[in-house]
């Protein structure tokens, strides 16, 4: 016998269970560098909650892994299972199609401004009232400078700080490639401590007290300046520098893997929107967007960029010239070891 609250009962439970099925997660994994915890813990929640109100019943959660990019890429091409990347330097996104085939060469093409939605450059973080009178490039080529910044072999970030001294010395010594890798040799050999990535480079100057100059994106001095205020740090941004851009891709072979396509791209196009780009701008990082940067204009000072491409050529070329076993880096080091 079946009585009427007896019927209530199972259409409840049957519909409990039919809402229960048609809920979902999603979860993303975003493959990033290693200064860039606090920006995309800062991007993440916005979008999780446009998606979950663009798809309901669908729960998102991004989450995480940093280090240096290098190293980043790497563990991709060993297995793990990132949806998307969001790096600093070109050359570690193209390797996961050069030795993996896990995105299509014309992965660049995708999305807008190379597939990078910000970029940044290099800056100093010196000591309070700048007691070495830092101000440009040629500074921190003095015998009493000694300088923090990551290992160019395994970190995009020192990467950039390596090509961006280069490219000034070489400008300033006009173009003379004797006086330009002196400065260089000098440059490398007054590196206290070559961490392994940004953040630890960090760890180093502010924690340990090491370096009277720490080098690293705009972007992250200034976030450190303003987390560390009652020190005092200063921020110096040099008049010749480099544009560092910061490339983004979906993982073509995971995200099939994963079914977790949509989210992904989604996810890194809305790098690109107002709301995106202006939390961007808060973290100090630079926008291809004109009528932002000139709301923010206070924030970053003027300073020439050049690309790397045009000073050094392809990223493949610049890899092989200079960061390989045996390239210029290692030249440049052995010298300033004599």
């Amino acid at each position: 016998m079946t009585f009427p609250w007896m019927k209530k009962i199972t259409r409840a439970a049957a519909l409990s269970l039919v809402l229960a099925g048609s809920a979902q997660a999603t979860e993303l994994l975003n493959s990033s560098y290693d200064v860039s915890r606090e920006l995309f813990t800062a991007l993440n929640k916005p979008f999780e909650q446009q998606w979950a109100a663009d798809h309901p019943g669908d729960t998102l959660t991004i989450k995480q892994s940093h280090a240096g990019s290098s190293k980043q890429a790497l563990a991709i091409l060993q297995g793990l299972r990132a949806d998307v990347v969001t790096y600093n330097q070109v050359s570690d996104v193209q390797i996961l199609h050069d030795k993996g085939q896990l995105i299509p060469a014309n992965w660049q093409s995708r999305l807008a401004n190379n597939s990078s939605p910000f970029y940044s450059t290099m800056a100093f973080l010196v000591r309070k009232g700048n007691p070495k009178n830092i101000h440009d490039w040629g500074d921190l080529a003095r015998d009493d400078v000694k300088l923090i910044f990551p290992n160019p072999k395994t970190s995009g970030n020192a990467r950039y700080t390596y090509l961006a001294a280069w490219g000034a010395a070489d400008k300033a010594d006009g173009k003379d490639a004797a006086k330009t890798r002196q400065f260089m040799t000098q440059f490398l050999k007054n590196v206290e401590v070559f961490d392994t990535g940004g953040r630890g480079a960090t760890t180093t100057f502010v924690e340990r007290g090491l370096g009277d100059v720490l080098i690293s994106f705009e972007s992250e001095v200034n976030n450190i300046r303003n987390q560390y205020a009652k020190d005092g740090y200063e921020v110096v941004v040099p008049k010749t520098n480099i544009l560092a851009e910061f490339p983004v891709a979906w993982v073509d072979k995971n995200v099939a893997h994963n079914k977790t396509e949509d989210a992904a791209k989604a996810y890194l196009n809305y790098l690109y929107t107002p709301a995106a780009q202006t939390i961007i701008t808060d973290f100090y990082y630079r926008v291809n967007n004109p009528e932002l940067m000139k709301q923010k204009q206070d924030k970053f000072p003027a300073t020439s960029l050049f690309r790397v491409e045009e000073a050094f050529g392809s990223w493949e070329q610049v890899m092989k010239t200079h960061f390989v076993s045996g390239g210029e880096l290692d030249k440049l080091l052995a010298a300033g070891r004599q």
